[in-house]
């Protein structure tokens, strides 16, 4: 029996460069994250105020998916992919106006700019990644890829974690400080936030340039006569495609699901452990270390297992791990949602792959779709903090076990679901 590539011939640093990519908006996403305790710090904000950085980043993930899409389908998505590294660059870039400027507004700005080049990104880089080879090892490919994000992730939250928030502790009573000293002291709290982000900059446009000056081999996508192929004609056939409808659906509930343990994990330390936030915090980074370990582990365990039974065991798994931890709110329930992490690894790349599978020329809309679906991260995460108030931290993770009763939902109809023809093959021009 043939051995399938993984990548075609000649597309091996190509495939290494958007790797790259993947990397580098995980740092981007991570940067921010902890960002918002620094800023609620230094300006002062209301709760209101500081829910806006999380829905800059969401929103513009929301509304440049679309725009991606039109950009791939005219211009490839090569094209694609450098706008997503120029404009996030610009966005990194733009962090050093917001310091001078002094106002949180400043930042917001430069915030959606670079979620909307990471946004962009995304809906280019994975797509991409999964014509770089062979159909039958696009979704392994994918999940190769995907490992690096979390790679970024954690890097993201150490330089954080290091160089940042450490500074933005001020040992000036501002209570007592003049309005000018107030001004240095925010200045100097703000350039720290700045230099960070001038180096994630700098590493965008390193990686444009160089896939820019990469002469790659042309990927030529070939679909059979199917006809129209105008907007309107591949919005009904994404919308008539049910493994694709329910794909966008599980992918929801699979980065609602992500985003709520992460989030309210550390209030459930404290809850259950008597813990601090600092405490939780620790927990999460191993949390992210787990899903980063555990991204290459599944990459290697779907190259022998179909993807989506694993994706079935690993998300009823994370639903009984939710429960646990509802049920038992001590170091049991604490190690029961870092496992979720372990669970969570696969998730992403593998609905993705599986509802792009066999979409022809509708693949680029298909995909902006499921970037789309990245707001679950901003929505459900509010339900869960509703429930939160209303209840506890531990009964909170009835949300994260309904979003991974969603995932398992979509595994499994997959696998009952017949195999449909694919519409489209990839394949490298060799000339």
């Amino acid at each position: 029996m043939t051995k399938q590539r993984l990548v075609y011939p000649k597309m091996g640093l190509l495939f290494v460069l958007v790797i790259a990519c993947f990397t580098s908006w995980g740092i981007a996403a991570d940067l921010t994250t902890p960002m918002v305790a620094g800023f609620k710090h230094i300006f002062e904000m209301s709760t209101f105020q500081a829910s806006l950085v999380q829905l800059a980043y969401f929103g513009a993930y929301f509304l440049l998916a679309l725009p991606a899409a039109l950009i791939n389908e005219r211009f490839g998505y090569k094209a694609g992919l450098l706008t997503g590294l120029g404009l996030a660059a610009l966005g990194a870039f733009l962090f050093y106006p917001a310091s001078k400027i002094l106002t949180y507004e400043a930042f917001l700005v430069a915030l959606f700019a670079l979620a909307a080049g990471c946004s962009i990104l995304e809906t280019s880089a994975n797509p991409y990644v999964i014509s770089l080879g062979p159909e039958k090892t696009a979704t392994r490919r994918l999940n190769f890829a995907q490992a690096f994000n979390p790679l970024g992730t954690n890097i993201g939250v150490l330089i954080a974690a290091t160089l940042i928030l450490p500074k933005l502790e001020s040992p000036v009573d501002l209570t007592s400080a003049t309005p000018e000293q107030v001004q240095v002291i925010r200045a100097g709290q703000l350039g720290a936030v700045m230099g960070p982000y001038l180096g994630l900059g700098l590493l965008l446009l390193a990686i444009g340039i160089v896939i820019a000056t990469q002469k790659a081999p042309k990927i030529i996508e070939e679909f059979p006569d199917v006809g129209d192929t105008s907007m309107g004609a591949l919005v009904r056939m994404l919308w008539n495609n049910k493994r694709y409808r329910f794909g966008v659906v599980a992918q929801f509930f699979n980065v609602a699901a992500q985003v709520c343990t992460w989030t309210y994990l550390l209030q459930y330390v404290e809850q259950a452990m008597n813990g601090s936030l600092e405490l939780g915090g620790y927990l999460l980074q191993i949390s992210l270390i787990v899903f980063l370990l555990s991204r290459f582990l599944m990459t290697w365990v779907i190259g022998k297992i179909r993807a989506t039974k694993v994706l079935a065991a690993l998300a009823v798994l994370a639903v009984l791990l939710c429960v646990y931890a509802m049920a038992f709110p001590n170091i049991t329930g604490v190690i029961a949602l870092v496992v979720v992490s372990f669970c969570l690894s696969l998730m992403f790349p593998t609905i993705y792959g599986v509802a792009l599978h066999g979409l022809g020329p509708a693949t680029k809309l298909g995909a902006a779709g499921l970037v789309m679906a990245i707001v679950g991260g901003a929505i459900m995460p509010l339900i869960q903090g509703a429930t939160l108030d209303a209840t506890s931290p531990a009964v909170s993770f009835i949300v994260p076990a309904v979003c991974f009763a969603v995932v398992a939902a979509f595994a499994f109809y997959d696998l009952r679901a017949p195999e449909q023809p694919a519409i489209a093959t990839s394949k490298a021009d060799a000339a």
